[in-house]
Formats: structure tokens, sequence, C-alpha cells
């Protein structure tokens, strides 16, 4: 009789004591004693089992992103659907893996683990957000980390649950490694030269169709079909593991069809420089306000006073939100550069991915006019990255946590009138004109009941359950003293001699879920990416107002893109910019929402999936061609459409 050291694959023999000893035996060790000398036969069994694991991998991983087992009977048995060739990228990964390891089964203990957490963190991301999980995501785990007091305060039960469950898992986990080790199959050094023979050579030809850029006939036979302009139908179509893996070339964003320097240089630029128009030397007060919106919006929902009668009274118009519940960073970037996400991948941050190199905004562009700018924001300056994406966008000065005073708190976060109150002794204190931005935190969600001592506003919501109506209520209260807060800056800039411009605009929709659903105001807890208009600025617009202390409201302004505010914020204040003024201009002409779905035009008309038509307007192809070339490109527009960044490079000393 061969001995079992003899064989191609060594079977460690044990005694089956424990269950994971029995679990795994079951699978694998047993099979292959009982199989005898047949190297043939133990490959295929221990393959076989191999390719089971990576099946329930693939399933389990669609289950947790999905939320449910709808479409994945379909998506994993039909070949219309890549379900198949995801379980066979899964196989080989765990026979590679099985080869570095030398054991068989082994690798899924850690391969398991490292592709069903992503699965299990989209789905649910997705119950707060509109978006499944991108891999610039990962990037602010650190942020998550920090709010999640805020997240222990409002759900105390959950919280515990998830502490528990955490514990127990990795605690299970650890024993399942200690336990597990002499249970594996030990593969000899045969066993696991065959592997790496299958697994690498498929692996290495399968990244390269990972490209979503590049065309690829063999991956459309496979009927894999990255949708990087509609990723919930990306992610539907193609499942969690390959979409996602998709979205990972996106942090390189290739220039657009037609970036060259002559396409550049042959764009429109005002007919009169920059410096024609001298500007009023106004000062500049920014404000953009944590998930700020008008809950009144919900006919189903009544309250026993106006929460927000000084924005109404002030109100320009709506801001067109590009996010939804949360993405800060998102919509702050369009607001200070005049940039649109729409040209940017689908899932990118640009605070995380792209600032890494100088970007004018209109800090730069005031602080060339004589301007002090300074940038507030009363949380940790990591938060965001805001603390290098600010200097790359020409702030003189960042005031975050760290070097803020001890604020008064809602909660976990800073109060809206302490902040008002410190940018007010800034501006007290600074004799120059100023441009001031800054991003406030009370309104942050989720909104725990006893957030404030009192909740001055009734709600009386009859179809809210009684956990809707109380974070509603604790939301309410929250608008209620970001209006008081504006009304004291504004009563402040009343009674300057320095004409004082306020903008003041709310980032995206609040974090309510079931509070939508239940008032019958959206379908679902989160908002749409693609509908009609009427719908999209019923789920995405939040209030607008600009307000000079000398000339009143700017009126009739109606929903724009954040990306658009800089073209009435240069222009208040009385200045003319190539970019801000012409550029943005003609855009704000024809266009009042520029969204990576559809076009909204001045006529309320959409035009919807644009950028796949074929046809796009040569003023939004100049538009985006400008931004690429300012962001990622070779600057060859920098002079004429920036020319106080250009001036500003320039200055600075070569590394």
């Amino acid at each position: 009789m061969t001995p079992a050291h003899d064989l191609e694959f060594d079977v460690v023999q044990t005694n089956p004591k424990t269950l994971v000893a029995n679990m795994f035996n079951a699978v694998g060790a047993t099979r292959e004693r009982d199989s005898g000398s047949s190297w043939v036969l133990q490959l295929l069994i221990q393959w076989v089992n191999t390719a089971l694991i990576a099946a329930a991998i693939v399933f389990l991983s669609e289950v947790l992103a999905r939320g449910s087992v709808t479409d994945i009977a379909e998506y994993m048995t039909s070949f219309s659907r890549p379900g198949l060739v995801a379980t066979g990228i899964v196989f080989l990964v765990l026979l590679f893996a099985d080869a570095m390891i030398g054991k068989a089964y082994q690798s899924a203990l850690f391969v398991g683990p490292l592709l069903l957490l992503p699965a299990f963190f989209s789905g649910q991301k997705q119950l707060f957000l509109s978006d499944p999980l991108f891999p610039s995501d990962l990037l602010f785990g650190r942020q998550i980390l920090e709010l999640m007091p805020a997240m222990v305060a409002a759900e105390p039960a959950k919280a515990v649950g998830l502490a528990v469950g955490c514990f127990v898992f990795i605690l299970a986990f650890v024993t399942l490694i200690w336990k597990s080790r002499k249970v594996f199959p030990r593969l000899s050094l045969s066993g696991r030269g065959a592997r790496l023979a299958l697994a690498f050579p498929l692996l290495a030809g399968f990244v390269t169709l990972m490209d979503p850029m590049a065309f690829s006939a063999f991956r459309d036979r496979l009927n894999i079909v990255p949708m990087m302009w509609d990723q919930k139908e990306n992610y539907r179509h193609n499942g969690f593991l390959m979409a996602f893996a998709f979205n990972v070339p996106m942090a390189n964003v290739s220039a657009p069809d037609g970036y060259s320097h002559v396409a550049i240089t042959d764009m429109q630029t005002d007919l009169l420089p920059a410096s024609f128009f001298s500007g009023r030397q106004a000062d500049v007060i920014v404000v953009m306000s944590e998930s700020l919106w008008d809950p009144t919006r919900m006919s189903s929902v009544r309250y026993s006073a106006d929460p927000m009668p000084v924005i109404r009274a002030s109100q320009s118009g709506q801001v067109f939100s590009p996010e939804f519940g949360g993405m800060t960073a998102n919509v702050e970037f369009e607001a200070l550069t005049g940039f649109s996400n729409a040209f940017l991948p689908y899932g990118s941050i640009p605070y995380q991915q792209y600032i890494r190199r100088p970007v004018p905004s209109l800090a730069t562009f005031f602080e060339s006019k004589g301007y002090v700018t300074k940038a507030f924001h009363p949380f940790q300056s990591w938060f965001w990255n805001r603390n290098n994406v600010y200097q790359s966008l020409g702030f003189g000065k960042f005031h975050s946590e760290e070097n803020m005073p001890t604020m008064d708190k809602r909660g976990i976060f800073a109060s809206d009138e302490a902040l008002t109150r410190f940018i007010i002794k800034e501006a007290d204190n600074t004799d120059q004109p100023f441009f001031f931005f800054a991003v406030t935190l009370q309104g942050h969600g989720p909104y725990e009941q006893n957030r404030y001592k009192k909740n001055t506003i009734a709600v009386d919501a009859p179809t809210l359950s009684d956990a809707s109506t109380s974070s509603l209520a604790t939301y309410t209260q929250g608008v209620k003293e970001a209006d008081q807060s504006l009304k004291a800056l504004m009563d402040w800039a009343k009674k300057r001699r320095r004409e004082t411009i306020i903008v003041l605009f709310g980032d995206h929709l609040p974090p309510l879920n079931a509070v939508y659903t239940e008032s019958g105001y959206m379908a679902n807890v989160v908002a749409t990416r693609k509908a009609s208009v009427a719908t999209m600025k019923r789920e995405h617009e939040t209030p607008l107002v600009i307000w000079s202390s000398k000339r009143g409201v700017q009126k009739d302004i109606g929903s724009v893109s954040p990306s658009q505010l800089p073209y009435y914020i240069v222009r208040m204040a009385g200045y003319r910019h190539p970019y801000y003024t012409g550029m943005l201009g003609r855009v704000a002409e024809r266009y009042s929402v520029i969204d990576r779905h559809q076009l909204i035009g001045r006529n309320n008309k959409a035009q919807a999936d644009w950028a796949l038509s074929g046809q796009v307007d040569p003023l939004i192809r100049d538009y985006r061609l400008l931004q690429h070339d300012v962001m990622f490109g070779e600057g060859y527009g920098m002079e004429s459409f920036f020319p106080e960044q250009a001036n500003r490079l320039q200055a600075e000393p070569s590394s």
C-alpha cells in the first residue's frame, strides 16, 4: 500500500474531534483518502469542491449587496449574464491562493471575507445613499469611524448588536483559522504547480479585460458589459464583484475625445480682459449648510410654524444637488471650482482622488483681487481631505476643529450659531476685503431624538411612525436654527459700511430614510439617479440664497447645479472673468442643470443620456475639455481662462 506521504496531494491525517474538522473533512480530506492513490481523482475532487466554494461566495456576495435574492438565480445561471464568469474568476483566485498557502481550501477563509465584506457594506450603503459601494468609498473609512458616535446615539440597540456581532465574528474567525490549520489537505509541489499553471495565466488575461474604456470583443462574448454611465445597472447586470472591479481603474481619468492644444486654444473667451471690471470690493461669505432642505415640501406633514422663514423670504432659487444624503465633498467641489462631477467617472470623489496639484477656484480668483481667503469647518481638517484640498484650491487659511475655539454642540456636532459667531468675529478682525467659505456641521444625520433640549416646532405627521416623526422633528429643529443663524449673519452685515454678499445653500437632501416613503414624498428611502425632470428636482433640490447687504436678494435664479454658483457669485461681486462669468455664463444662459444623466435647459426640457447620444452640444464639449485640461491635462487654457492661476503657478518655486 502506498504511504500517504507519497501521494501527489498529501493529506494530513486528523482525528475529527471538532465541528470544524468534521465540516472540512466532509468536503475534502475524507473523500481524498477514500480515493486511494488516484492523483487525477484527488485533483478533480479538490477542484470541484473549490468551484462549489466559489459559487457560494458569488451567491452570498449578491445576496448581501442586493439585500434580497431577486434576480440572483438568473444572474448565476443565465448565459446572458456574467454570473458564471464571476464564479470562474473567484475559482481561479481560490486556486491561486491555495497554491500560495500550500493547502487546499484554506484560502476560502481569507478570500471569502475579503469579497463578502465589501458586498455587505454595499448593501448597507444603499439603505442610506443612492449608489452601491465604489472603490473610492474605501478612502474615507476613517470618516465613517469619526461619525460612529452619532450613529450610536441614533440607534444604540443596533450599535450594541453590531459591536457584539463584530466581536463574535472576529473571535470565530481567529478560532476557525487556528482550529483548521491541521484539517486542510496539504498540497505537494506538483499540486501547487498545477494550480498556478491554470490560475495565473487566466487571471492575468482577465485583468487585461478590466479597462472599462477599452473595447473587448472577447469580453462582449462573455456578456460582461461595463456600464460606467449607469452604475446601478452596472452592478445589477455584472454583479457586485465584477462591477466593483470595473470601478478600480476609475482613479485614472482618460482624456476626452478631441482633447488637444488646438481644441483648447480655439475656445471662445471674453472679448474684454478680466481686469476690465475691477469689482466693488464687496466682502463675500459662502455658507454650505449641511443637509439643509425645506421639510415643508412634504405635503402630508404639517408644522406648527415655518422652520425657515428667513431663508424663504430671501430665497433666490434652488441648488440641484448631484448627491443625496451624503457625499458633501462632491457638492463642495463644484461650488468652489465651477467644474462638474458630470464629467468625472461615476462614483469618484475629486477631493480624495484627483486634487493633487494646484487647481483654480473662487479662492484663487478672489485672492488675485486682493482678498483675504479663509475656509471654515468645525470638524477635523483631514475629513474629506480638506486640509490638503484647501491648500490646492488656494485658500490662505483653514479654520478647523483643531484651531478653532471650543464650540457649543448640538448632539456631537458644532452648532450653526457658534460657527456663525466665529465667522463674524473673524470678519470684524479683517480689514481687507475677504472671501470666506464655510461648511456647517449641525445638520448632519442621523437625527437622534435628544439632540436638542426642546424641539420648538411641532410636527403633525399622521402617516409617519413614531421613530420617523421623532427623526423629522429633530431635523426640523436644526433647519430652524440654521435659519436663525442666517438671520444673525444678515443682521450683522446690514450694519457694516462695506457691502457684504452672503450665499447660503444646502449640499443635499438629508438622510431621513423612512420619512420619505412613509410621507409619500419619495418612492424609496434614497433618491433616484435617473427620472423625469420633476422627480429629479423633487429629490435633489435644496434652498439657495444669494443676498447683498446693499442690493438685496438676487431673485429668480431657478434650479441650478452647484457648478454654476461661481458665475452668480463673481457677477454679483461686480467682476468679469474668462471662466467664471465667460464660460460658465454661456453655459448658464443655455442650461440650468449639468448632470451626468441629463442636461436640463432653461426651458426646463431635459436631454437624457446626453453623454451617450453621440451629438454633444459644442458648448458642453468645450466645458468638459477645459475642465480636463486644468485638472488632468497640460494646462493649455490656463493663461486664457484662469490668468490668476497661471500667475500663481509661475510665482511658486519649482519642486
